[in-house]
């Protein structure tokens, strides 16, 4: 799970036997900070695509290499590429390792981005802004499912199933991209891709960087990957910044249902966005009337597609534009839309988006035809969100163990659809870990409340993709090691990511001058 759209299709679950020893963690985790200590890291210019989001920024890339299996730490190694905003250097406390999410989110350019959205100059000065593509994604070693445009798997959160009988037909959708990944997998990297080994590459760089301890400011999924490094290596960790977070060290099939809570939590926020404005959108005069009417329109598109958007494609688009208010008006805008044509008739079915018509000239609708025709065109080529797919559903599926039995999910399924009818239903859908070929090599790490008391949790009250429930689950489990802020306010992404005031100042007093509250506190909207 990722911020925002833009990481949707990344920011989201065994059939063969366990196939290596589980790695012993404390001797895996000494190897893991002295294999390449004594490497010289040398700086030099990034590649264009990883500077070319954000120009303006300058930044500098590097790679360490890092063992692919940790039980051979002399076997083969693989290049983690790091890119650097350097850091004042009279002030400079250390490094700040970022991490935006997913799993299978690229993380170079989060230095950049993070000094384009504000990132307060004290943070600058104090720490190096150091962005990482994990291992298996971006420059780093990526992996590769082979999927290409057209085929009929939308991305890592399921679609929303109707009835059972759709949770059985996306059974056989999910079975095939497992054994799709399977049979790309050339040269054995699938399995090795971890919440728990990218920890230990972590601790890798720190050696190689030269740095006695680490501070981290990680996101969403990257919150299972710092509470896990926390975990692995509590005494080589600085200050801790874990903001969205998903509840435990890897993401779970528990993770994926919370989408549903997440939605109904972050839904009201919009009903009276659009309530507000309902003599311009026409979609409900009190937030009440809204959902009611976002409800009937999604069952309508089940069985009357429109522009291509039947009712799961309505309703992922609706969970996406929950991550940040300012989606809310093209929300509102397609929606109101696709109501115009429904009523109409016109375009019902996808099959027509393929022909030329008035459509096209339409800012919001067009968009959606020419996707469709685009598509239709390009299949079979290899689709511009392989690596970050594939590098996903390894990270995940190998993390834990899912359900393999179908019933399940169509039990799940009809429960969720009763509990959080609006979106429930597609996080307790059926998808490729029920199938995957790898079993997990170890347990997720385990949490302590032994240890430094360096962690701050940042939970927005409400989040659509990781809901505030899991900032408790996480503070329950660190105790008094970690503090827990809750911010009054809606989306994904608190610290530098939000508009709140009051989280900007407490996670940047932490940073700077390691302040940290002496309780749990409350930010106010």
């Amino acid at each position: 799970m990722g911020r925002g759209r833009r990481r949707i299709a990344s920011w989201g679950l065994t059939i063969a036997a366990i196939g290596s020893m589980l790695i012993p963690t404390n001797s895996t985790a000494a190897t893991a900070g002295t294999t390449s200590a004594a490497s010289k890291v040398v700086w030099a210019g990034c590649a264009a695509d990883v500077t070319a989001k954000f120009p303006a920024v300058p930044m500098e890339c590097t790679t360490v290499p890092v063992p692919l299996d940790y039980t051979q730490p002399g076997g083969t190694t693989i290049d983690i590429m790091l890119s650097r905003v350097a850091g004042n250097s009279a002030k400079r406390r250390g490094v700040l390792l970022t991490n935006p999410g997913g799993p299978g989110g690229e993380g170079l350019s989060m230095p950049a981005e993070l000094v384009t959205l504000g990132i307060p100059g004290s943070v600058l000065d104090s720490y190096d802004l150091v962005g990482m593509d994990p291992r298996g994604v971006g420059h780093s070693a990526p992996v590769s499912c082979g999927f290409t445009t057209g085929q009929p798997y939308g991305g890592n959160v399921p679609p929303y199933p109707a009835d059972a009988a759709a949770v059985t037909r996306q059974a056989a959708i999910a079975k095939g991209v497992a054994d799709q990944c399977a049979a790309n997998d050339h040269d054995g990297r699938l399995r090795f891709l971890s919440t728990a080994n990218t920890a230990r590459d972590m601790d890798v760089i720190r050696a190689a960087l030269g740095e006695p301890k680490l501070s981290y400011f990680g996101g969403s999924y990257g919150t299972a990957l710092g509470a896990t490094y926390a975990s692995l290596f509590p005494e080589r960790t600085d200050r801790i910044i874990l903001d969205s977070n998903s509840g435990g060290t890897v993401l779970t099939r528990e993770s994926q249902l919370r989408f549903g809570l997440g939605a109904e939590q972050r839904f009201p926020d919009f009903a009276k966005f659009a309530a507000a404005r309902n003599a311009a959108y026409g979609l409900g005069r009190t937030p009440a009337e809204v959902r009611r009417n976002f409800l009937a329109f999604a069952k309508r598109l089940e069985t009357k597609p429109v522009l291509g958007y039947d009712g799961a494609a309505f309703r992922i688009t609706a969970f996406s534009s929950l991550y940040a208010d300012h989606d809310f008006p093209r929300l509102a805008q397609l929606w109101q839309g696709l109501q115009s044509f429904a009523a109409s008739d016109q375009l019902t079915t996808a099959s027509t988006l393929s022909a030329p018509n008035a459509l096209a000239a339409d800012p919001v609708l067009g968009g959606a035809q020419q996707k469709v025709a685009q598509d239709n065109q390009s299949a079979g080529q290899v689709s511009p969100y392989d690596n970050s797919l594939s590098a996903y559903l390894a990270v995940v599926c190998n993390d834990s163990v899912w359900p393999r039995d179908l019933a399940t999910y169509q039990r799940d399924v009809q429960d969720a659809r009763k509990r959080h009818p609006l979106f429930g239903a597609a996080g307790a859908n059926i998808n490729p870990c029920a199938f995957w070929p790898h079993a997990p090599a170890e347990p997720p790490a385990t949490i302590s409340s032994k240890g430094p008391a360096n962690i701050l949790l940042l939970q927005n009250l409400r989040d659509p993709a990781t809901p505030h429930i899991g900032g408790v689950l996480l503070r329950k489990a660190f105790g008094d090691r970690a503090r827990l802020v809750s911010v009054d306010q809606g989306g994904h992404g608190a610290y530098v990511y939000g508009g709140n005031a009051c989280v900007l100042n407490v996670a940047t007093a932490f940073l700077v001058d390691g302040k940290r509250p002496k309780h749990d506190l409350r930010c106010g909207a």
